[in-house]
């Protein structure tokens, strides 16, 4: 194939995906939970410091980029 239209695939699918984040993001306010507060995410708060670890959050973000990449190579073939 050529490599310009390669491109131009590639181009249009980091288009939609940017526009699909974008739009998680305007609405995320809204949604039910919070990112990044999700209750098996660990919050250690000392008197000198603090310690976050978003595990919870990691695992759903995960889940859902591997389906956003599946959905992705599925429609290349």
């Amino acid at each position: 194939m050529e490599p310009a239209r390669e491109l131009g695939k590639l181009l249009v699918v980091f288009g939609i995906l940017a526009a699909g984040i974008g739009a998680f993001l305007m609405y995320a306010g809204r949604l039910p939970f919070r990112l990044g507060r999700l209750p098996a995410d660990i919050v250690r708060q000392g008197r000198h410091g603090s310690f976050y670890f978003p595990i919870a959050t990691c695992i759903v973000l995960s889940i859902v980029l591997t389906l956003i990449l599946w959905i992705v190579n599925f429609f290349r073939r």
